[in-house]
């Protein structure tokens, strides 16, 4: 390749793709308890939370907090050990503020979030796919209807760490397993005829009947329309077993297939 050539080679390719964020809902402005709850959601899912990338959303907020509380909120999310990298976004004053703190402003998420519990300090909603068309493993068979959730995304191979399928508009069935590390998302329901070790995030643009079926739950996390729970709260004995989740007034439910 000549210099000239060489000169003229992009330096990098900038792309719009798939993104995983968790947004952090903020019910009450109070940084103490803030660290607080957020380093509770951390212990409780160290590999979903820690050093995740997180959207302070302050749209539930009776009126804005000024600048340097807006600066305090932040460092408590960093202090939690996740990583604040936007704002949600909510009206001119909040863009204004994104401005100022220079951050961006991003989007509104589709995912729902869990109902507040008391006075808690803020509400947080487990990474949600983003608009983008994503990545996806080989398929056995596709079938697409028109984007009804009653239509079917097969997976006919494993699902290995590090990847993530999203079935846009349709339910998702993987034939094999699910390893820890990996990612199932659908907007419809999700069926795991193999061993679910990693996440399943059903019902990913809100659609609360949507259901997780797995014939072997070892999960390290499952999800239905942003209500979540991890591995470690749930009963032992589920672990193994062919199980089901749903939802029921607001509450993740797991059972027995």
């Amino acid at each position: 390749m000549n210099a000239r050539a060489e000169s003229l080679e992009a330096a990098c390719d900038l792309r719009f793709g798939q993104v995983g964020i968790a947004c952090v809902r903020l019910r009450r402005v109070d940084a103490a308890a803030l660290v607080e709850e957020l380093e509770r959601r951390v212990r409780s899912a160290p590999q979903m939370f820690n050093r995740a990338a997180v959207v302070l959303d302050l749209s539930h907020l009776p009126k804005l907090p000024d600048d340097g509380m807006v600066d305090a909120l932040l460092e408590a999310i960093r202090s939690a050990g996740m990583l604040p990298v936007g704002i949600a976004y909510g009206t001119a004053e909040t863009e204004a503020l994104a401005e100022r703190m220079n951050l961006p402003l991003i989007a509104k998420f589709r995912a729902q979030y869990e109902p507040a519990s008391g006075d808690a300090a803020v509400q947080v909603a487990p990474p949600a796919p983003g608009r983008a068309e994503p990545a996806r493993a080989p398929l056995d068979n596709d079938e697409d209807t028109g984007g009804a959730t009653t239509a079917q995304q097969h997976i006919g191979s494993a699902v290995r760490s590090g990847q993530q399928i999203y079935a846009r508009d349709r339910d998702l069935v993987v034939m094999a397993a699910v390893a820890n590390g990996a990612e199932v998302i659908a907007d419809g329901s999700i069926h795991v005829y193999g061993s679910l070790r990693g996440r399943a995030m059903a019902g990913a643009q809100g659609d609360e009947s949507a259901r997780i079926f797995c014939s072997d739950f070892r999960a390290e996390l499952v999800a239905i329309a942003g209500h979540y729970r991890v591995f470690e709260d749930m009963p032992k004995e589920f672990e193994g077993q062919a199980v089901q989740c749903w939802l029921d007034s607001g509450k993740l439910m797991v059972a027995r297939l």
